[in-house]
């Protein structure tokens, strides 16, 4: 059965989701390509691209310990994660302001837009423990992914429609048409967010400090995480592993339409293939869960990022759009359940009563990792002059990634989570 908190909490998927599709994947990563930095050379305006990635990644881990403070010491975390999702909304509806060169404000509010996602992201993740018993994560969570597929792939085709069709809803040109999805896309998140923070809410009475005293205490937390991490071998070998693949899965989500655009590929092909991917990740990432349940979390997660090691290769020789096509299916293969079984066996490691802590130190280092791989891909893209071998650097992320995994042993893992109680 399935609570009305777990299904709030799952349409809070389907509600952000048009960011990362729209946003981070499909429209805008075009529009930043072809029209924002249409002034710039392509591949200075793919490194750019990636820049901004980077950038946004390091302010959220910034920030990161401070709200999670906030959060857990004020008991207003429905409250912080409520500003993010809106936060995140509202600098999508001022992407409609920008035009031909204006890649600086894209990459400003793309930032600002990111902060909402991925912060918000932190207090979202976190409730899954609260809401669900071991037993219920790894399907709870692969559904929470596969609500977000099909939020953000219905907007995604709505967005298309409106792009390649825009005398039929009375758009003057396509630019209009990109701003007006922009607009769609904050809409969009915030409507769908209201569920959630009407069925989960935070305790009427808190605890008021000022700023400095939570930057205090969340850098203090996050330090003793670190000190006490050291407890529990298995959950720091995980975040190890973790660090590595997760970075190598975002970069390709981040960058995968850009680097399609500077090949030559089109932009009805691109954004296409990219809804392709949202609706092949419905069936595949609920399938993935049941996979998962038979041959067990770890097995999963080395067939997917198996598969990944494959998307990068082809990527690297991808010539036409039938090959983005082909890829942008791969990728929905295993997408969302990848990161569903990664974000399960994550919440089976960690200690007993300290989840809003780890939660908190687990996105924290991801959006520091994650930051990494859009740093080397255009690093690589501006030294080389080629995007080929900046996509063929997110293959170390995988090899690593796999090597430190397989040292991970879930079982015993589990029991120290355990034994962190007593």
């Amino acid at each position: 059965m399935i609570t009305k908190q777990q299904r709030s909490w799952m349409m809070y998927d389907w509600a952000n989701s048009a960011f990362a599709t729209t946003m981070i994947a499909a429209v805008l990563p075009i529009f930043y390509q072809t029209v924002a930095a249409s002034t710039l050379d392509k591949h200075v305006a793919t490194s750019y691209w990636s820049f901004t990635q980077t950038t946004a990644m390091i302010l959220v881990a910034l920030i990161s310990p401070v709200l999670g403070a906030v959060a857990d010491l004020s008991q207003r975390r429905m409250a912080i994660l409520r500003a993010f999702a809106w936060t995140g909304a509202l600098s999508c509806i001022l992407m409609s302001l920008a035009g031909t060169g204006d890649w600086l404000l894209v990459s400003a509010l793309f930032i600002f837009g990111t902060l909402g996602f991925s912060g918000g992201n932190t207090f979202y993740d976190s409730l899954l423990p609260s809401i669900a018993s071991s037993e219920q994560r790894d399907e709870l969570s692969a559904r929470g992914y596969m609500y977000g597929y099909i939020g953000g792939g219905i907007l995604l085709a709505l967005n298309i429609l409106m792009l390649e069709k825009y005398t039929w809803f009375g758009i003057p040109d396509k630019l209009a048409a990109t701003q007006i999805v922009f607009v769609s896309v904050g809409i969009w998140w915030f409507l769908f967010s209201i569920p959630l923070f009407r069925t989960i809410k935070d305790p009427v009475e808190w605890n008021r400090k000022p700023v400095r005293y939570y930057a205090n205490q969340g850098f203090s937390r996050v330090i003793r995480t670190i000190r006490e991490i050291r407890r529990y071998p298995e959950l720091l070998k995980y975040l190890l592993a973790f660090w590595f693949f997760n970075d190598g899965i975002t970069t390709i989500i981040s960058m995968a339409a850009i680097y399609g655009a500077q090949l030559g590929i089109g932009t009805t092909h691109l954004i296409a293939a990219l809804l392709i991917t949202q609706f092949v990740g419905i069936p595949f990432t609920y399938l993935f869960a049941r996979f998962a349940k038979r041959l067990g979390s770890k097995r999963s997660l080395y067939i997917s990022l198996s598969i990944y090691m494959v998307i990068v290769l082809l990527g690297y020789y991808m010539q036409t759009a039938v090959h983005f096509y082909m890829l942008a299916f791969m990728v929905g293969m295993v997408q969302g359940g990848s990161q569903a079984v990664a974000r399960s066996i994550f919440s089976q490691l960690v200690p007993k009563g300290r989840e809003s802590e780890f939660f908190g130190f687990f996105s924290l280092s991801s959006k520091v990792s994650a930051s990494i791989g859009p740093a080397v891909f255009g690093i690589v893209g501006l030294l080389t002059g080629s995007t080929r071998l900046a996509i063929l650097s997110i293959l170390l992320f995988f090899i690593v990634g796999i090597l430190l995994f397989m040292r991970v042993d879930i079982a015993k893992g589990k029991v120290e989570a355990g034994e962190g109680q007593s």
